[in-house]
């Protein structure tokens, strides 16, 4: 090999580990608020019938917010986990308006609402509705959000 080439070949390698600095450097600059606090985008998938797993939900809901008051929250309920926002079949709703007022957003799948022939006047007030629920959580993926398994 030439010294022409290896000059060419280090001049390659420093360029790309630059940009590969770079491009971590500025990942990590969009995920700092402006007070130097770290962002936090958490998205929580429940999918069970299981009425003790959404109190569980509510208290890891509740933990976020203790330390991260600011985080950014979604909860999105599909299939069976639908109960969670049904006006008849809820354990938590005055924790879910709760949870509302101090930000935290909720997301009925309304592809689950066809499915189990159920109405938007079947759904809590506090819900608002995702076209489908498992497409929404992978966008938020795509988009860097957190992803817990709500319940237990």
């Amino acid at each position: 090999m030439t010294k022409g080439y290896l000059r060419f070949l280090a001049g390659v390698f420093s360029t790309l580990f630059a940009i590969s600095v770079f491009s971590f450097a500025l990942l990590d600059s969009r995920m700092i608020e402006s007070e130097g606090r770290r962002k936090h985008r958490i998205v929580f998938h429940i999918t069970t019938p299981d009425t003790p797993a959404y109190r569980a939900l509510i208290r890891q809901i509740s933990n976020i917010r203790a330390v991260w008051p600011d985080a950014q929250v979604e909860v999105v309920a599909h299939s069976k986990g639908i109960h969670l926002l049904e006006k008849n079949k809820s354990n938590v709703p005055t924790e879910v308006g709760a949870l509302k007022k101090s930000g935290v957003q909720f997301y009925a799948c309304e592809q689950t609402l066809k499915q189990m022939n159920l109405t938007k006047a079947d759904i809590l007030p506090e819900a608002d509705y995702v076209e489908r629920g498992i497409v929404h959580i992978v966008e938020r993926q795509e988009q860097g959000w957190s992803y817990i398994k709500g319940g237990f």
